[in-house]
């Protein structure tokens, strides 16, 4: 034990700055490489998707270099305000869902389901195995079906609570939902955001490529699962080995109970209010495709629905809402310093220039690699741009037609650009992996650290899924 006890003091002595230091850094390091990469842009034109909605692309083979425009220091203090106000819609999102759920959990109706459902499956070993695989998959399909992101950032809170009583943790808690929808985006089969945008600028068909697509998904969220499941049992073993042990003995701690327990109505009708929550939320993304604002107002309507439903008094309401909301401001403050990345970039113009650069290197390589450097091109734009239909406007114009010169399908360029998302989930400049983090009050670090080992391992799986399309078959449409 205390072998153990002095390994963790030495890696609290040797942990990573706070979180907003190093996105604050990386704000720094991309001013200066603005002053060292050309400025140069693409000329643009309205490109006319599958369903009828326009968006303007980049034209191939109009690239151009610009007057260097070079961007003074006084952008390290202005870009992150820029990103505030840019991520305005966002920030107000993470608000509402602080504050409604600080609301949630003041009617005792988490604590008391989590300890019902854990009763439950204590009596079920069976059960309890499967509690993990189940629901990753859950959201995984979440994720390639509609494109789940930030509305997952509500389920976070329950699952973690559900996790730690369960005899798992904090990390445990945050992969199933998180991971599990963002191996769903990655894999996606039917996103309309990601696969229907991409294929509809590539000119390939909608939704075309499904049936690799869905062998692809298997075996990605098979990975992450029997990652976050070994991880799970090493934690049951010995809880002392988990990552954020120090954060979750802070945490309020949900006692198993016993079966004399019994429900009470302002219980049942606050978690009513919640599950029917959850199913227009579902209903409103795929019906009406909510972004978020309508997704914030509903939150924000079941917050005050739950706080009345349970008897809360409209003034005790108010003061929950505004500690749920105050909790977040270390979020605003990193996502704000993550958009600012992108000011920069756009307003020095040096976006296009990247990517210029990243299709030349791409054209001179051997056409046996050539869809896993279009896969790492990609992965280095979602540095930057983390909205799957915003990076597809961006590159897919100029990678489709130069999958066409190296001798590649451009539904193969496709799915280089949707694997990319798998690594979304480390990026601190990531406005939703910043926000899953807040939610769930684990640091970036502590994230990363173990998320990376998973990463590391998902490239190498990205990379081996695109040789069959690239090598062995001619897979769909040109």
């Amino acid at each position: 034990m205390s072998d153990k006890k002095g390994l963790r003091e030495l890696a609290q002595s040797l942990k990573m700055p706070h979180t907003l230091v190093v996105v604050g850094s990386l704000v720094l390091l991309v001013l200066l490489l603005s002053w060292v990469v050309p400025s140069g842009e693409f000329q643009r034109m309205v490109k006319v998707l599958p369903d009828g909605s326009q968006m303007k692309v980049p034209v191939p083979g109009s690239f151009h270099f610009l007057p260097k425009h070079y961007l003074g220091l006084h952008m390290i203090l202005l870009a992150p305000i820029k990103g505030f106000m840019d991520g305005a819609t966002l920030i107000s999102f993470l608000f509402i869902i602080g504050g409604s759920f600080a609301i949630f959990q003041e009617t005792g109706a988490v604590e008391f389901g989590i300890r019902r459902l854990v009763l439950s499956l204590s009596g079920h070993p069976t059960l309890e195995w499967l509690f993990i695989p189940v629901l990753m998959v859950v959201f995984s399909l979440m994720g390639a079906i509609f494109g789940m992101a930030e509305e997952l950032i509500p389920f976070v809170v329950i699952i973690i609570a559900l996790s730690r009583a369960m005899g798992y943790d904090s990390i445990v808690g945050l992969a199933i939902p998180f991971l599990g929808a963002a191996s769903g985006f990655a894999c996606a089969f039917f996103n309309p955001f990601t696969v229907g945008v991409a294929q509809g600028i590539a000119g390939v068909p909608a939704f075309s490529g499904l049936e690799y697509r869905v062998c692809a998904w298997v075996v990605v969220v098979s990975v992450t699962t029997a990652y976050v499941m070994r991880y799970a049992r090493k934690i049951k073993r010995d809880p002392e080995a988990s990552l954020v042990w120090d954060i979750d003995q802070a945490r309020e701690t949900t006692h198993a109970g016993d079966d004399q327990e019994r429900w009470q109505l302002r219980q049942v009708a606050a978690l009513t209010v919640f599950f029917a929550a959850l199913v227009l939320l579902v209903f409103g993304v795929l019906k009406y495709k909510w972004g978020l604002e309508p997704i914030a107002a509903l939150f924000l309507a079941m917050g005050i629905l739950m706080g009345l439903v349970s008897r809360i008094g409209p003034s005790r309401m108010a003061q929950l809402f505004v500690t749920g909301a105050k909790d977040m401001v270390g979020v605003m403050l990193i996502v704000s310093c993550a958009r600012a990345l992108l000011v920069i970039a756009t307003q020095a113009q040096i976006m296009d220039t990247l990517l210029l650069g990243g299709s030349m290197v791409i054209q001179v390589l051997p056409k046996a690699i050539t869809a896993q450097v279009m896969f790492l091109v990609q992965c280095v734009i979602n540095f930057f741009i983390h909205s799957g239909t915003a990076q597809a406007a961006l590159t897919m114009p100029v990678m489709s037609p130069l999958s066409d010169l190296v001798g590649i399908t451009r539904q193969t360029c496709v799915y280089s650009f949707e694997l990319s998302e798998l690594i979304n989930p480390i990026l601190p400049t990531s406005a939703v992996t910043m926000g899953v983090l807040g939610a769930a009050k684990i640091p970036w670090e502590r994230w990363a650290k173990w998320f990376l080992p998973l990463m590391l391992i998902l490239v190498v799986v990205a990379f081996l899924l695109l040789i069959p399309p690239t090598l062995l078959f001619h897979w769909g449409p040109v």
